[in-house]
């Protein structure tokens, strides 16, 4: 079994045990209990939206991505700046907002957009010697961390919610934390600030209109695996039985007439993926394999 999954995450879980229960389903379906699977970049369990999710061999696809953007919506509350920098956190700073907050937010917004730095909160899986950044949060501790850059596409103002919330669109790179985004903004305006609720609308090709909820999954487990040539755009050759053979075993086969692009899915006579192949000239070298 191979494949992706469009899930639909609601507020609450948190992403593995998403993935721990979709891999549950497709491990009965399939009756491999050695099944694996794995999501394509977290989300907090206070967030929803898309969380996709490779089935099987399709983790080994995973780096073939090469659309990694995301897009969010999410509210800025002002006032109060939090230890999680979300509204779950114990109060680090709070004061009251004055009267000409959306004039400054929307005049700053300008400059968050392009390569930005950013410093992984505490509150994060981000890791230090080895050890998660939250649980060193836990134990009381805080770490110097190192900035990492991201990339801001696109920062738009949806709506303001009198007195103090305002509505944005993000659209980003992977690895950029929405979290520090807000409270960075609220810095910028000299207000401090969190965020409050937060909705992942697209991860790379994965959008949110055609995520499937658990209970949708679990219903029908067939209907919501994407085949793999859905979500990355290599062309799919066949190969005969000789071929297919040669290709499992990891030996360069003469690539098909026609055959066009770097890479290529490969299928055998009965349409079963067998792999990723490389076009070198008029051969075709295996990359990836499944066996």
């Amino acid at each position: 079994m191979i494949g992706f999954v469009n899930l639909f995450k609601a507020a609450g879980p948190s992403s593995a045990g998403a993935v721990a229960r979709v891999r549950r389903i497709y491990s009965f379906q399939s009756g491999d209990r050695q099944l694996g699977a794995g999501h394509l970049g977290t989300l907090d369990p206070q967030a929803a939206g898309v969380l996709p999710i490779a089935i099987g061999k399709a983790t080994r696809l995973i780096s073939l991505l090469a659309d990694q953007r995301k897009s969010y919506a999410c509210t800025l509350v002002l006032g109060r700046s939090t230890t999680t920098q979300d509204a779950h956190g114990d109060t680090v700073e709070q004061q009251p907002v004055p009267v000409d907050w959306p004039a400054r937010l929307e005049r700053s917004l300008t400059s968050f957009i392009g390569r930005i730095q950013q410093t992984p909160p505490m509150y994060s899986a981000a890791r230090h010697h080895g050890k998660r950044l939250y649980q060193l949060a836990r134990e009381g501790k805080s770490v110097d961390r190192k900035p990492r850059t991201v990339t801001i596409y696109g920062v738009t103002l949806l709506g303001i919610e009198p007195p103090n919330t305002a509505r944005l669109r993000i659209a980003c790179s992977e690895g950029t934390y929405i979290r520090t985004l807000c409270h960075d903004l609220g810095t910028a305006i000299a207000i401090p600030a969190h965020m409050g609720a937060l909705v992942r609308e697209a991860s790379g090709p994965f959008v949110l209109y055609e995520a499937r909820t658990l209970d949708e999954v679990a219903s029908d487990p067939a209907g919501a695996l994407i085949a793999p040539e859905h979500i990355i755009p290599f062309p799919t050759i066949v190969l005969d039985l000789r071929g297919s053979a040669d290709f499992r075993a990891g030996r360069v086969v003469p690539l098909p007439q026609g055959a066009t692009g770097r890479h290529v899915f490969v299928r055998d006579e009965s349409r079963t993926l067998v792999g990723v192949g490389e076009a070198l000239g008029a051969l075709l070298a295996p990359r990836k394999v499944f066996v």
